[in-house]
């Protein structure tokens, strides 16, 4: 099921949400995503286009269910009959595609919807030739609550919510629950009372001796995704009941084991999509169209899951086994960073993601570009916004723009003096070329004192490096070499190449390429990451990789005599891949704020990684004081390092289909108390020592444990050149094997 109508009454919401499905899963067949030459026949007229970003999220759907339902058929092949069962089937094309291919030789397909859906479906079977042709001669349909009956398809017009019913119209159809049967419930028990629901999952295993049920919802409503989800279901008047008692996957598989059901496993569409699709099918999908929303295409995919339950079963049916694993389980934190809110004056300029934030004098923060609201519509932001702070307090400046903006997201801003920004890359729409450079400049003696307009000048570029700099989602650092100052592009996407992994050494002024000599292991191409400078060279840290998949790793372009290295910066415990996220180095430590990974159990918030020793600490954010969700990619972020104070500034997206969130304000974190060396030397490296599930044997308690890393060293050794943690004299480096995430 899909959307309903706002305003419309519950049982007519919950109907249209089929119609809008069918619709959704029929632009995606016309697009090549999924095989289904019918769905077009039961649209009909209703044929819309829908964006690439929903496109994705019904084939994942689709392939979900398909995938379950091929695999019960082959491993049913053997019995004499078998049957399936569709609740809540819509206009779904399911029977007519499985006939078409031949695998319904011993099967009985039963579907069941609301009354008037089921006769609008059968009336759109009998006069559609095609369709009628697969089912063959109908009989006995109008007879009861059957609206529709062919050999081995019967089609039922009953409210699943009403058991007895259900009950009684399967029995009048035929169904036999001495028969080897799959229920198959896409997104419909969700919009039942939950008391209903688990009613129906506990007559079907408690009435059918051997069956397999599967099951495809939405979890995680109270992550900002998961209500922004909520609250666009909520506006439909389709309330989704089972995601307050059954959150999260694990709840899901207990509400099944506890209804009679004996073997479960579930999985989110992420590691559905991971470990159960082959890679050339999730290749083929990745290049289908232009594609440019992978934060809320993995949001989405963490937000639904699929299950399949069975009993009775010989063999077991299991179709859900990855054919490699994804790490679960709670991400432990060190603790919380609250975050308040920056401003109360107009912030309306700021609503936006995709955009940059830069911090051209101190106090005073310029945004550009990106994608937001603007004159109350949603566009590519044409005008720039400041940010000053004055007594403490920020508030919104004018900038005056003495030429028209180009509309870029995704690109870099880096100050290269006190009156030059540039700009480099960016991009319009997915399907075209990257965007060059600009410079941007402004008056020297700007200031946060200045109550005036702050004038920006853009300057369009055509340098001889312009090829290089084509691209976004990329980064741009200063570093230095020999004294001298450069700009280090690295990696982003372009519209030939999914993912770079090259770089360019920019000399700040005339902006041509420099031959700098790079040594050491390159690292995975990466777009979506993040890069800081530090010691002179550049700190690159996770990312989205050629895959699509988020990457871990964490690399540090060091300055050499000759030129650079490529050095990997071991983490302990190992960081969890990430990537939209934005990252501040700060007194050796880098801080890595929010972006998106594959960990359902939470949203990142803040993570610190101590550069010397590697050691590696999560914070979750306290939003408690905000009034609306806090989404943490696509953002931009200041770090003010007097202050320790951290501002994030807009982000958000788009949410599926259930509309755009942009966050409305800039929002403040305090992190001296998570930056200070006495809470690492303390607090941080005990919770992180917590985390590594040994226990170290005392030599000062006869045959008894120590309290796990209740003391921690610090100290050179000729083994350790930089400065390592040591426990007990021994390295954090050697227990690292240990680190559970």
């Amino acid at each position: 099921m899909g959307r309903g109508r706002p305003g419309a009454p519950r049982s007519a919401a919950v109907q249209g949400t089929g119609g809008s499905s069918a619709v959704s899963k029929c632009s995606a067949a016309a697009r090549g995503y999924i095989q289904d030459r019918f769905l077009r026949l039961l649209v009909g007229r209703r044929r819309r286009r829908r964006a690439p970003l929903v496109h994705r999220g019904y084939y994942i759907r689709a392939r979900a269910v398909d995938h379950c339902v091929q695999d019960f058929l082959l491993k049913t092949q053997s019995h004499p009959r078998t049957q399936i069962l569709s609740l809540g089937a819509g206009f779904d094309s399911l029977y007519f595609r499985l006939k078409d291919m031949g695998l319904l030789h011993h099967t009985m397909i039963y579907e069941v919807d609301f009354p008037n859906v089921a006769q609008q479906k059968a009336a759109l079977i009998k006069r559609t030739e095609e369709l009628s042709a697969l089912v063959g001669s109908s009989e006995g349909e109008g007879l009861g609550v059957i609206t529709f009956s062919g050999k081995d398809y019967k089609l039922l017009g009953v409210d699943l919510s009403e058991l007895s019913q259900l009950e009684r119209a399967l029995e009048e159809a035929g169904l036999d629950t001495e028969i080897t049967t799959l229920f198959i419930a896409e997104v419909v028990l969700t919009y039942m009372e939950n008391s209903r629901s688990d009613a129906l999952i506990q007559w079907a295993a408690e009435h059918f001796s051997r069956a397999c049920f599967l099951l495809y919802e939405q979890m995680h409503p109270e992550d900002p995704f998961g209500h922004v989800m909520q609250q666009h279901f909520n506006q439909l008047n389709s309330t989704l009941h089972s995601v307050a008692q059954y959150p999260d996957c694990e709840a899901q598989q207990k509400r099944f084991l506890a209804k009679g059901w004996t073997e479960c496993s579930v999985m989110d569409m992420n590691e559905f999509f991971t470990c159960c699709t082959p890679e050339d099918e999730q290749q083929r999908v990745q290049t289908l169209e232009p594609f440019d929303e992978y934060e809320e295409w993995h949001l989405k995919c963490s937000h639904y899951f699929v299950l399949a339950a069975s009993k009775g079963m010989e063999p077991s049916w299991t179709p859900l086994l990855p054919s490699v694993r994804v790490p679960h389980g709670a991400v432990g934190v060190a603790g919380s960073v609250p975050a308040v809110r920056a401003m109360h004056s107009d912030t309306s300029g700021l609503r936006r993601y995709g955009h940059c934030s830069v911090l051209l004098k101190r106090d005073v923060i310029l945004t550009t570009g990106g994608f937001g609201e603007e004159d109350g519509q949603h566009c590519r932001m044409r005008n720039f916004h400041v940010l000053k702070k004055h007594a403490g307090c920020w508030k919104a400046g004018c900038v005056k723009k003495e030429k028209s903006w180009d509309e870029r997201l995704y690109h870099t801003v880096s100050c290269v003096s006190s009156s030059l920004a540039l700009v480099v890359g960016g991009r319009a729409s997915p399907s075209s070329a990257g965007l060059g450079m600009l410079w941007l400049k402004f008056p020297e003696t700007c200031n946060a004192l200045d109550p005036g307009d702050i004038t920006v000048k853009l300057v369009s570029l055509q340098p001889a490096a312009e090829p290089a700099t084509l691209r976004w989602r990329h980064s741009t650092t200063e570093v230095m070499f020999k004294g001298k100052k450069y700009l280090f592009v690295y990696g982003g996407r372009s519209a030939l190449e999914p993912v770079l992994g090259d770089w360019y050494f920019l000399h700040a002024q005339e902006l041509s390429c420099a031959g700098i000599p790079v040594e050491g292991p390159i690292p995975e191409s990466r777009h979506s990451h993040t890069a800081c400078s530090w010691k002179g060279g550049v700190v690159i840290a996770g990312g989205l990789g050629a895959a699509e998949q988020p990457l871990g790793s964490v690399f540090f372009l060091k300055e050499l005599e000759h030129g650079f290295q490529w050095l990997t910066v071991e983490t302990h415990p190992p960081l969890i891949p990430r990537y939209s996220h934005t990252a501040h180095v700060h007194d050796g430590k880098l801080v890595l704020v929010g972006g998106v990974w594959f960990h359902t159990s939470s949203v990142p918030g803040i993570t610190v990684i101590d550069l010397m020793s590697g050691l590696c600490l999560d914070y979750m954010i306290n939003v408690e004081h905000l009034e609306w969700p806090l989404m943490l990619h696509n953002h931009s972020s200041v770090f003010l390092p007097n202050e320790e104070e951290l501002l994030i500034i807009g982000g958000g997206g788009n949410c599926f289909s259930f509309g755009t969130h942009l966050n409305p304000e800039p929002v403040s974190l305090s992190l001296s108390n998570i930056l200070t060396t006495t809470g690492w030397d303390q607090t941080g490296l005990n919770h992180a020592a917590a985390r590594c599930h040994i226990q170290l044997k005392s030599t000062t308690t006869k045959g008894g444990w120590k309290q796990p890393f209740s003391r921690w060293e610090q100290k050179r050794d000729q083994g350790y050149p930089n400065h390592h943690y040591f426990l007990h004299g021994i390295p954090l480096s050697s227990i690292s094997n240990h680190v559970h995430s």
